[in-house]
Formats: C-alpha cells, structure tokens, sequence
C-alpha cells in the first residue's frame, strides 16, 4: 500500500525514535486556570478515565493548598489505580509530608532560579533557592518517594546555571529533571537544542512541561520527545494556567500518526475531552483538533463527494479511532452527489432534477449563516414534492 504519512520523506535512519511516557497534569496545572475547580469525585472520575487510557503517571494535584485537595488526591492514590500518582511540592520539607499523607507514589518539587524569579517572587539568592531544593529533594528520597526535580521558568534561566542545577539535583538523588517553559517562550529548534544539551548532562530521565503561550505547546512537546525527553506533560484539552499546556489528545494522536505508538487507548480521547469540559465549564472551539465539533464535519461539496468515496482524501485518521463521528453537514457548499447521500439516509430517493433543485434551496436556507437540519431538510424535500406534482402554472 503506498505510504500516505510524512514519513514517506524520511530515509529510514532519520526516522525519529522516541521513548516516552505521560505524565498528566490536568488535575493540578489544568485545575490553575482561571475559574476552573473539580470537585473531588470530578478528579477520581478523570483520573479513573485517564487511567484506562494508559497514561503513565497522573499528577492529582497540589495537597498543601486545602485539605480537601489533600482529601481527593489521598483518595486516587488509594483507588488502586495502574498509572503512578504524583503531586506537586514547592521545595519546603512540609509539602513532602502532605504528600507522604496522601500514599503517592511521586513528589514533583520546584524551585525557580532565573533572575526575575528570585527577584520578583521568591526573594532569595540563588544559593539560598539551590540549596532549600536540594535538601527538600534528599528529604523526599529519604521517605522513599520518587523525586522529579523541576526547575520553575527554566527556559529563561541562565543555561549554564541550570545544567548545574540539574546535575547537582540528580547526585542529590532525583530520579527525573523537569524542564519547565512556564511562560511558552521556546520553540521547536530551541526546545531541541536544550533537551539535547541537558541530556549530556544528567544522566537520570528528562521531563518536559510545556505551556502555550505562543501556540507552540504542542511542537514543543514532540521536539523535546525526538531529542530524548522521556516523560511529557500533558493536560486533556490542553487547558491550564492563561493559554495552557500541551494537549493530551493532540500529543497522543500525533504520537499515534507521526511516530506509530500505539500503546494508548485513544478511542476513549472524546469522551475524555466531553467531560472535562463538563467538568471545567471550558468549552473547547468548533475547529479543535482531534476532538472539536468540526474535527471530522465536512460541508464542501468537493471534500464531501472524496470524502463518501474515500475517507482518507481528507481525513489524516478515522473519527472512529479517537472516539469521535463523521458529519456530512448541509449547508451552503454541499453539492448535489453530497445531498443524494444525505437524502438516501434519511430514506429519500430523489432524481436527479430534484437533488438540484435541492441544493439551490439549501444553498437559499444556509444564507441565514448556520447549516441546515435534518428536519428542516425535510421540510424543504416536502415543499419539493409539492412544486414538482404542482408547478406554477
């Protein structure tokens, strides 16, 4: 079979290869966007679903901020869940014992050492701020926790000084090194660059947490996976903190098409975005990727007439694959073979002088600027039947 896939324009050595694992990071980072707060069965729901997909590590959320956060996430540690249960830890001693409370398998703590952070927020010297995570790190493994250092706003830190860091964290005992874009100012090339260059660093895993801010999330993600990052940051529907994160089901789709992973359960990725959206009371767009209303709707009546034919002339992947359906909508650009199939559907069979006359009333109907139902389609077939047994004398 010919090869639809980008990866016909790769020679089979420059083919990347990538070994990765996810760590989800809706229930804490996607929970920081404005106005958005799940309740406790909300969470243990979206951990169960993200679960079942096959997401790795799960990040619940942030213990220390109440003890009903503390509460929910003790009671998805303990659900017996596959994927390992990790919470956030600023680098202070007592986040890690409300995270030894609540019987998670991993503590991500953070400290940011870029000099607008330690000015601005933290108001501490970088050797006071190196040193506080540094001994929160060795606290955490002490108590036997798995220990991902993460170096907050890292991207604008000075480079030298973070790989430092980073090697410093990992003899201090951190099992993963988290590179954290916090304000989405890389790019794809640079995103590489910086993977590439810590990895001759550390020897331990490197993690990447990407938010969006220029739309860039996504690229991001994928360039610092093919530059050997192992564990990627996710969040459903990409929502998070102002623009948010990188999209688990734009990241798990892209690694599905682009790369052929296919150890996850992307049926479940539409049904997992309604409810967070539910959930969240954050409506994704009509045009959002894989999972959007428009995602597999088609009106054109050229895209529609291939599409009836051959899915694949424009559709990269099935509705079906990531849980979602195929729409044929009626509307201002759907032509007469599209109208012919909608019509047999719903049990019509039309000649083809009525199909024509068909497609000018519909095209007439959608000039009100939204499609046209099925029902009003009916109406429309009726009125139809009536002009043909009784044109105008």
């Amino acid at each position: 079979m010919q090869d639809y896939s980008i990866n016909q324009f790769l020679e089979p050595s420059n083919t990347p290869g990538i070994d990765i694992e996810i760590c989800d990071v809706t229930l804490r980072d996607g929970e920081q966007m404005p106005g958005v707060v799940f309740r406790p069965d909300e969470k243990l729901d979206v951990a169960i679903r993200l679960d079942e997909i096959g997401v790795e590590i799960i990040e619940a959320g942030f213990p220390v901020v109440s003890a009903t956060e503390k509460s929910a996430v003790k009671n998805i540690a303990n659900f017996g869940l596959n994927a390992k249960i990790s919470v956030l830890s600023r680098s202070v001693k007592r986040d890690v014992d409300v995270a030894l409370d609540c019987d998670v398998d991993m503590v991500g703590i953070f400290i940011a050492i870029s000099d607008l952070h330690l000015a601005h927020k933290i108001h501490m010297s970088c050797g006071e701020a190196i040193s506080c995570a540094l001994d929160t790190v060795e606290y955490a493994k002490d108590h036997g926790l798995i220990v991902r250092f993460s170096a907050e706003d890292a991207t604008r830190t000075d480079f030298q000084m973070l790989k430092s860091l980073y090697k410093t964290a990992e003899e201090h005992g951190a099992d993963y090194v988290s590179i954290a874009d916090t304000v989405g100012i890389l790019n794809p090339r640079t995103t590489y660059y910086i993977v590439s260059e810590i990895a001759k660093t550390v020897k331990i895993p490197i993690c990447m947490h990407c938010h969006d801010d220029l739309g860039m999330a996504q690229a991001n993600t994928l360039a610092a996976a093919e530059a050997g990052a192992k564990q990627l940051h996710t969040t459903v529907n990409g929502i998070g903190e102002r623009s948010g994160n990188a999209s688990l089901e734009e990241l798990l789709v892209a690694l599905r098409v682009l790369y052929g992973l296919d150890r996850y359960d992307i049926t479940r990725l539409t049904s997992l975005s309604r409810i967070v959206q539910s959930y969240s009371g954050v409506i994704m767009p009509n045009n959002k990727a894989v999972v959007g209303e428009n995602a597999f709707a088609h009106e054109s009546g050229i895209h529609v007439a291939a599409v009836l034919e051959e899915p694949r002339t424009y559709e990269l992947y099935s509705p079906e694959m990531v849980g979602g359906n195929r729409k044929i909508i009626i509307g201002k650009h759907t032509g007469a073979k599209a109208l012919k199939y909608i019509t047999k559907k719903m049990g019509y069979e039309l000649e083809r002088d009525e199909i024509c006359l068909l497609a000018e009333k519909v095209k007439r109907y959608s000039e009100f600027k939204r499609p046209v139902t099925c029902d009003e389609l009916r109406e429309l077939i009726l009125g139809l039947e009536i002009e043909i047994a009784y044109p105008d004398p």
